[in-house]
């Protein structure tokens, strides 16, 4: 496993299949001209993400030294190690390479945007139809008409540059005008500002593009709760719900029993309550142990 701060993506090996868990959480300190935004970036961490895992740390200035975690540790989601998944409210991709014969199975793991509530990104399974290096952008009437009302009238056609918001890099998705793709706005990955598209780190996705081809499968889920296996230990992993999809109390409540029922079923342990209604409370986005160790 590896993650190093400035790399375009966090790389983890899958050499246990019964093993949920990868990556390490770690805690840095801020440099004085630090911003949590910038600390995102540089360990490939989405805005939300960092911002829950750090509630007390001011996001424009944190400080010099002071201690900011960095979430990097996740429990996979609930679907085939295959291919692309995206995990709606984590706001996170998750990209299954197919290995080279002789070669250990790995994970890569990227903070993306997704669409805001009135443009949701859809669920369902897809896959890739094609790819575009430095793509023209030809925004939707219904994009353009928005941005007229706001008095920033849009082109047809934005050509590729600086000033095109799909980036240098667009995977193209089997969901008609849905695609992936990097960002001429970086500060807003890991947040929902998009008309339904995933937008990408441009280091990400540059990282991505050639790796992933036509035909490949792309699983789009809303799994706000994981939970999975490490060591002996079951960890629970809560994130704020969608806002299109929201959950009562006694509805988190259900899912959560629901994902721990699947997680046991797969081996017995003695459930922590008050572990587990932290975690439910904090919705941290970090995975948490909720399994009591034997004595």
């Amino acid at each position: 496993m590896h993650l190093v701060a400035g790399a375009s993506a966090a790389i983890f090996p899958l050499t246990y299949e019964q093993f949920d868990l990868i990556g390490f959480e770690e805690t840095i300190a801020a440099d004085y001209d630090d911003t949590l935004l910038d600390i995102a970036r540089r360990y490939s961490i989405g805005q939300e993400e960092i911002l829950l895992a750090n509630p007390e740390v001011d996001r424009w200035l944190p400080g010099e030294g002071k201690p900011v975690v960095i979430p990097s540790r996740y429990v996979l989601p609930d679907a085939p190690r295959e291919g692309l998944v995206l995990n709606l409210p984590e706001m996170r991709l998750y990209h299954y390479p197919e290995p080279a014969e002789g070669e250990t199975r790995e994970v890569q793991t990227y903070p993306v945007s997704i669409g805001r509530m009135d443009w949701a990104t859809p669920l369902g399974v897809t896959k890739v139809t094609r790819k575009q290096k430095d793509p023209p952008w030809y925004p939707p009437e219904s994009i353009r008409r928005e941005h007229a009302e706001q008095g920033d009238p849009l082109p047809r056609v934005v050509p590729p540059g600086p000033d095109n918001p799909l980036g240098r890099h667009a995977i193209r998705l089997g969901i008609p005008a849905y695609l992936i793709h990097g960002t001429n706005k970086a500060y807003g990955v890991g947040m929902r500002v998009s008309h339904g598209c995933v937008r990408m780190l441009p280091e990400d996705i540059e990282a991505l593009f050639p790796q992933v081809d036509r035909g490949t499968k792309v699983h789009i889920i809303n799994q706000p709760v994981k939970a999975g296996w490490y060591g002996g230990k079951l960890y629970l992993e809560v994130h704020p719900p969608l806002e299109e999809h929201p959950l009562n109390a006694r509805e988190m409540d259900d899912l959560v029993s629901e994902v721990l029922d699947k997680a046991l079923s797969l081996r017995a342990a003695d459930i922590d309550e008050d572990a587990v209604t932290a975690a439910v409370t904090r919705m941290s986005g970090m995975p948490e142990v909720i399994s009591k160790d034997f004595l």
